[in-house]
């Protein structure tokens, strides 16, 4: 057998589970707590990030993605922030890609810089993005972003299918007295493209809770509004979730909907992921704080397989799911600084 089918069957054999008989072998890594744009439903716009020095560099990065692959992650999600400003993001997806037993790696954004970047990450092993939009209308769209331009994000849509990174998901984060009149326009580009438009409940944490607990639209709303302007949806996959996403179409429509409802039907049962925040946290749940610090081992010298040991430790008591029904919100972070 070869070092690299040895390598290849370690990796098939190692399955870490966490104390309800989850699978966990899907990895959603921040890789900068900053973005170029200041979405209202993320962060406040004179925000502060943390210093270069408290996030993971390079090298510290490459080891815990190591560790990752000793337990048999096999799916990576680049998040942020905004994963466009992290610098050699290309050069991070092609270390990634080259991880024994790495089966997919996809990455959202809010799509600015993909004009640029399309090809270069396509060419280094990315082969899925998911793209936030927020509303086709431009004076919308940038009271949402408050920095942001419609057509940046089009034209990075566009490279991203010239690059062949398909299918494309859109994300649309729907907002209480910004959007909830966007959503039939957003829908009816499933029935010309081939594409995947996911609607998102808003989700309540730290600083920004208030806010965003009076901003909710329920994906019951959402669901409405579409039938009323479109037409009735039918449900694919006979109700099971795609991911995070319960899916539809539209009578005659190209591509799909996606409702994605973590506050009015969590989908805490079919979890299969944890989080790497960019400052070195294993985060066991998005929306509970409980975390492990990965950043002071390896600050004092940890390898891959100490880390893998306790990541492993910690998987086992990820929680069974968030409590947002009882009240409890998650506060040691915002959006921005897990990475959704």
């Amino acid at each position: 057998m070869t070092t690299i089918a040895r390598a290849d069957a370690a990796v098939k054999s190692a399955r870490v589970m966490d104390a309800f008989g989850r699978h966990i072998h899907y990895l959603r890594v921040s890789l900068t707590d900053k973005c170029n744009l200041r979405c209202v439903y993320c962060m406040p716009e004179q925000m502060v990030f943390r210093p270069n020095e408290e996030l993971l560099t390079d090298d510290e990065l490459a080891i815990v993605l190591r560790a990752a692959s000793l337990l048999g992650f096999d799916k990576y999600r680049l998040t942020g922030g905004e994963p466009t400003v992290r610098p050699n993001l290309p050069a991070i997806v092609k270390q990634i890609a080259d991880l024994p037993g790495t089966r997919e790696i996809a990455m959202t954004t809010n799509g600015i810089r993909l004009a640029q970047l399309a090809g270069p990450l396509k060419e280094a092993g990315l082969r899925r993005v998911n793209v936030s939009l927020d509303s086709l209308d431009e004076t919308k769209f940038h009271r949402m972003t408050r920095w942001g331009h419609v057509r940046d994000v089009l034209a990075g849509i566009e490279a991203v299918e010239a690059a062949g990174m398909t299918p494309i998901k859109i994300n649309c984060v729907v907002v209480r007295g910004f959007n909830e009149d966007d959503i039939v326009t957003l829908a009816r580009l499933t029935c010309e493209r081939d594409w995947q438009v996911r609607f998102l409940e808003v989700m309540p944490f730290a600083d920004v809770a208030e806010f965003q607990q009076a901003s909710i639209v329920t994906t019951r709303e959402m669901i409405e509004r579409i039938e009323a302007g479109l037409g009735k949806l039918v449900e694919l996959n006979d109700g099971r979730l795609d991911g995070e996403a319960r899916m539809y179409r539209l009578p005659g429509a190209r591509g799909e909907i996606g409702f994605i409802s973590p506050v009015s039907a969590p989908f805490c049962a079919n979890c299969n992921r944890v989080r790497l925040t960019a400052d070195g946290t294993l985060r066991l749940c998005l929306l509970k704080d409980g975390e492990l610090d990965l950043r002071t081992p390896l600050r004092r010298g940890a390898g891959a397989e100490e880390l893998a040991d306790l990541m492993r430790q910690a998987i086992w008591r990820k929680p069974w799911g968030h409590e947002l029904a009882h009240g409890v919100i998650p506060l040691n972070r915002i959006m921005s600084e897990i990475g959704g």
